[in-house]
């Protein structure tokens, strides 16, 4: 009796620790993780040999455009642990590996630039590395030894989602390859004693080979949004939006790279909207360059554990964004490794690295139920489930107001730009005034050469002397007379125009009269007069009006 209760309660502790995470992950009795009853070691066996088969078979495949049809096909092969024609031997269980939209994938990751060789290296070559940390979701995470693609177990429910999302996803990415989204790599499922696991490969966010002395998954909530105990306790614990404003100030970039990020977070989140998908997060780490010098270790000591040739197209953080690409390459160097430069409230060197992650929840009917519940409980704006739009809206807020922030430009003292401003009037008013002047010069000249058409009028007064706008110095007051009567009847009138151009320049040339004579359209002004009167010693008669 009491042997009996005791194994009923194993197998009821054994029952709440798999149901806890809701995945099934829990640990034999060696201390080795399982996941669906499938241990850790074989579950990457199997992965291993089912993807080094199918990418494999598919190099035979022609090339050729996605048709709609391609995005639902899966194919299927049995693996027994004594091999077949098609199939190698191997130490496992049997099982079947399924494969989710070959050819979509395949074209996928020719997008990215990776190639089937460098596909097949990175995943098969060595063994996979178990990442212990995993999410809330209780799935396992699986990282290449080049640090360049993750594996991730997922539920049922995010796979069918992944497939109906695959066309969109498709299109997206041809418009846009450059985006912080989740860069899907292929999608498979292991079969193995009548369980059914489901693994999908993606981008690394965050590179081992670059100590990150902060990390954080935000949401731009803040029902629960904080790290609990046994998460601070670990080496290095994941924090959340009320703990990033605890510890931060914001993170500052320049005015370029901050509109570029934002510009870029802008786009994915209105696809994500689109998608009708919510829930997802900001996968956030901040390398802190400072930190790192004083510690000992060189930054660019990662360096020597890199790859050599990085083989997939924007992977890294700079080139995600919608920056120029002369930017990108300049910054991506083994120093940063792709990260963006950003710096703290108290100057601080930072290097960023980010990518939106867990994208597949979309808004149905179980997460609007659970949206109602807390929303009837808690405040409904501060939960982090909610509507799409309202998710999105707030998650770009949060995002730009607090956590982004551009560097203001010091821009120079009040004095100074008064100064300044002083000195280009003078110099500006002083080209004016010249420039005047000399027109002014010009256009004397100008009336003065016209003048001497004038001898239509009268021949003996203005034919014999060079300067038509003054009466000859030997001329009588008859003779004077008969000059006025001459101008009188050659219909002199006082012409508008310029009466109004000769107001404008009153200040500068004196206060004067001018005279317009239509057949010839010359302006006389008494300030000519007055300087020709000095020049012909004072026997020049006066013209008044």
């Amino acid at each position: 009796m009491v042997t009996r209760k005791k194994s009923f309660l194993l197998s009821k502790s054994k029952m709440s620790t798999m149901t806890e995470n809701g995945s099934g992950t829990s640990r034999n009795m060696s201390g080795e993780k399982t996941y669906k009853k499938t241990t850790s070691s074989t579950l990457k066996g199997a992965i291993q040999l089912g993807i080094g088969y199918t990418v494999g078979n598919l190099t035979s495949k022609p090339d050729r455009d996605v048709l709609m049809q391609d995005f639902y096909v899966v194919e299927s092969v049995f693996l027994p642990s004594e091999g077949s024609n098609l199939t190698p031997a191997h130490h496992y269980p049997d099982f079947r590996f399924k494969t989710y939209a070959p050819l979509a994938f395949r074209y996928f990751r020719e997008l990215f630039g990776i190639k089937p060789d460098d596909y097949l290296y990175s995943i098969c070559n060595e063994p996979l590395i178990e990442l212990s940390n995993p999410g809330a979701s209780g799935s396992l995470f699986y990282l290449t030894s080049d640090d360049e693609f993750i594996i991730k177990t997922v539920q049922h429910k995010e796979a069918e989602f992944l497939q109906k999302l695959l066309p969109g996803y498709y299109m997206n990415l041809n418009q846009n390859p450059r985006t912080l989204l989740p860069k899907f790599y292929g999608l498979y499922c292991v079969q193995s004693g009548g369980m059914n696991i489901r693994v999908v490969v993606m981008n690394n966010v965050l590179p081992r080979s670059v100590k990150m002395h902060y990390k954080y998954d935000l949401k731009g909530s803040t029902y629960k949004r904080r790290a609990s105990r046994k998460e601070r306790e670990k080496p290095c614990p994941t924090y959340k939006d009320l703990d990033f404003q605890d510890m931060h100030d914001g993170l500052y970039f320049d005015t370029e790279t901050y509109n570029a990020l934002m510009k870029t977070l802008q786009r994915d989140c209105r696809v994500l909207e689109s998608f009708k998908i919510m829930d997802y997060s900001l996968l956030l780490g901040v390398h802190v360059m400072d930190q790192t010098t004083k510690d000992g270790e060189p930054v660019d000591a990662a360096a020597d554990r890199r790859p050599v040739s990085q083989k997939v197209l924007y992977s890294t953080a700079m080139e995600s964004i919608q920056g120029d690409g002369k930017a990108g390459e300049a910054v991506t160097t083994d120093d940063t490794m792709g990260g963006i430069p950003a710096r703290t409230h108290k100057d601080e060197k930072l290097l960023i690295f980010l990518g939106i992650i867990d994208i597949l929840q979309s808004y149905r009917f179980i997460k609007k139920l659970e949206h109602s519940w807390k929303a009837l409980v808690y405040d409904g704006d501060s939960v982090s489930v909610h509507r799409p739009g309202f998710y999105a809206s707030r998650f770009l807020k949060f995002m730009s107001t607090r956590v982004f922030r551009k560097i203001q430009t010091i821009r120079p003292s009040p004095s100074k730009r008064n100064r300044s401003s002083i000195q280009a009037l003078k110099s500006s008013s002083q080209e004016i005034l010249s420039s005047q002047s000399e027109e002014r010069a010009e256009e004397r000249k100008d009336r003065l050469g016209g003048a001497r058409s004038l001898a239509s009028l009268d021949g003996q007064v203005f034919g014999t002397y060079p300067r038509p706008d003054l009466v000859p110095p030997s001329a009588t007051l008859r003779e004077a007379g008969s000059l006025a009567t001459t101008i009188s009847s050659s219909s002199l009138y006082v012409n508008e125009q310029c009466l109004e151009a000769q107001s404008k320049h009153r200040g500068e040339l004196g206060v004067g009269s001018t005279f317009t004579l239509e057949d010839s359209a010359i302006c006389v002004t008494p300030e000519d007069i007055t300087m020709d009167m000095d020049r012909d010693d004072g026997s020049v008669l006066d013209v008044y009006l």
